[in-house]
């Protein structure tokens, strides 16, 4: 399996310019991401989601400790129903990378994705998915159905879910409850 270097963040990191591919080593910062801080990143984009009149929930693509790709709905700015924070995320990850395999990427996202989303992280391969809060109105991973870790499909996805829960379901709620 291909791993991606430092300079692998095209555009997104301070200083990468171009990927590189390193076939028999793992290349990593010094320091990463923790989960923590990647789900506090999703939580900003998710915040200015709802500054623009969109159903707060961000994504962020992680990539051997660096972030690669960040983004949040955009359904109404875009008219498009497809414009879900996590396939806006991947695209910008692809992009970065420059492949659609994403074996080394983990995706974090403030809530459970729907199947759309998860198709599209099974699509692309993804390494790992990282959740906040549970949907259990329309959730494919885990609450509906559990798309990552169907063995039916080409790809499984090891995933968990909780981090930054509260804070993320507390977002949502105040969207909602403001709409109302």
């Amino acid at each position: 399996m291909l791993r991606w270097g430092r300079r692998a963040l095209r555009g997104v990191a301070a200083g990468a310019t171009r990927v590189r591919r390193v076939r028999d080593e793992v290349t990593k910062p010094s320091t990463g991401v923790s989960d923590d801080d990647a789900m506090a990143l999703a939580l900003d984009q998710a915040r200015l989601a709802a500054e623009r009149g969109e159903v707060p929930v961000g994504a962020v693509v992680v990539v051997d400790g660096v972030v690669v790709a960040t983004a949040h709905n955009q359904r109404e700015t875009d008219a498009d129903p497809t414009a879900h924070a996590e396939v806006l995320a991947l695209r910008a990850a692809g992009q970065a990378l420059g492949t659609w395999r994403m074996g080394d990427a983990t995706l974090f996202v403030t809530l459970e994705p729907c199947a759309m989303c998860a198709g599209a992280a099974v699509s692309a391969r993804l390494g790992r998915l990282v959740f906040g809060a549970a949907d259990p109105k329309a959730g494919a991973v885990g609450s509906l159905y559990n798309l990552a870790a169907d063995p039916r499909l080409n790809h499984e996805i090891p995933w968990s879910s909780g981090v930054r829960a509260a804070e993320c379901a507390e977002l949502l709620e105040a969207f909602f409850s403001s709409r109302r």
